[in-house]
């Protein structure tokens, strides 16, 4: 019985080998494509976060505009996920390309949730500290997206994650006076239960980008 003719393209059979370009391989370019367009959306949201609280009373237009930031990041994780799916051989294990999607997703859930709280609770002087830590998490996203770009372009991430990690212990420490002054300087509980709030996710955004980092770093120590 006769063998089958196998006809291939142009270019690939050189040398009497043959060889096989599998289409399923993915550019590692989409999944990064997706990231730093995620790490984009964070950085400009937290920016609006801090020209949010940059007035008494704050301005309440940014609210809807990182609910905007939050909804197309809620995009760019689904099909990241929906990418990881269908991708037969990943850059990356799985895991840490799922693990990645849903932190960043984290950190702008967060963002959106401080936004957000300053409309529901109808605050109108933001509490002292709040700006500062606003500023940090400004700080943090701008180091997280240039993290990304680094992860993409086979660049040190150390650097960036190290700093992350620096303005995290920095947040820590601005989070940890303005309770205290908080406690000794506000009288009304209700107010003092806004305020709280509004200071705690303030630092817990800190801590997602801290997450994130961790993230990138473990897939360059496995790969690396």
């Amino acid at each position: 019985m006769p063998l089958l003719a196998l006809r291939l393209p142009r270019g690939w059979q050189s040398g009497g080998r043959v060889a096989f370009r599998f289409s399923l391989i993915p550019r590692e370019e989409q999944f990064f494509a997706l990231y730093k367009a995620t790490t984009g959306e964070i950085k400009v949201a937290a920016e609006h976060l801090k020209e949010m609280l940059a007035t008494d009373p704050p301005d309440d237009s940014k609210v809807d505009i990182i609910r905007d930031a939050e909804h197309r990041c809620d995009t760019l994780t689904h099909d990241t996920i929906q990418r990881l799916h269908r991708t037969f051989i990943t850059p990356f294990d799985r895991e840490d390309l799922y693990a990645m999607a849903t932190s960043l997703d984290t950190v702008m859930d967060a963002i959106d949730h401080a936004a957000m709280l300053m409309r529901l609770y109808r605050i109108t002087v933001v509490p002292d500290g709040a700006r500062q830590l606003a500023h940090t998490v400004t700080q943090s996203a701008d180091r997280l997206h240039a993290a990304m770009e680094a992860l993409s372009t086979q660049s040190p991430v150390h650097p960036h994650a190290v700093e992350i990690n620096r303005l995290e212990n920095e947040a820590d420490r601005a989070y940890a006076k303005a309770i205290q002054g908080l406690f000794e300087t506000v009288t009304d509980p209700i107010a003092l239960i806004k305020a709280k709030d509004l200071l705690d996710v303030l630092e817990q955004i800190t801590d997602c980008c801290e997450d994130v980092a961790n993230v990138i770093e473990g897939i360059v120590v496995k790969h690396g």
